[in-house]
Formats: C-alpha cells, sequence, structure tokens
C-alpha cells in the first residue's frame, strides 16, 4: 500500500470515530436527563397515544408557534394540540 492509501484510510476512520461520538455539551447544552434513543422515545410516544404527523407550515407560523409555547412554558408539540383541538371544536360547531 503506498503511504497516501494508509493516510486516507486513517482518516476514513477518525471521521467514522466522529459521526459516532456523542455531541459535547458545550453544543447539545448542559442537561442532566440522559437523551433517549428513537426506540425508547417511540415507545413512549406511543403510550401516550401520540402519533407522528409530519406538516409543512411556513416559517413565520413555526416561529409564532415556538414563541408562544416558549411563553407558556410548554412544549411546541402541546401547543400545536391544543390549537388543533380548539380549531377543530370550532369548525364541528358550525
Amino acid at each position: 500500500m503506498k503511504k497516501t492509501d494508509l493516510e486516507k484510510n486513517k482518516a476514513l476512520k477518525l471521521v467514522g470515530k466522529m459521526k459516532q461520538a456523542p455531541v459535547p455539551g458545550r453544543f447539545g447544552g448542559e442537561t442532566n436527563t440522559p437523551a433517549l434513543d428513537r426506540r425508547e422515545q417511540r415507545k413512549l410516544d406511543q403510550a401516550q397515544g401520540l402519533v407522528s404527523f409530519p406538516v409543512k407550515l411556513k416559517q413565520t407560523l413555526v416561529d409564532e408557534i415556538r414563541r408562544q409555547a416558549d411563553e407558556r412554558g410548554i412544549s411546541a408539540n402541546e401547543l400545536m394540540g391544543e390549537l388543533l383541538e380548539r380549531g377543530l371544536a370550532l369548525t364541528k360547531d358550525k
């Protein structure tokens, strides 16, 4: 093997290790609770009766939802659930 091939292999190994490493605390926000993996989070969501429902919204709406959720101290998911329930109740009454 050539010297350059050895160096490329070492670089590939290093990149692979970096991808497997967790995000440093200073970037991920220092938290005391360990992050759940996707499988565990899915099980918890299913136990609460939650279903993933991706939608596309304008950025201005998303910013407003996040702002209101922060003001009320709840998650954006909880706020979206409340807003949808209210909106659907209004359309049902008509």
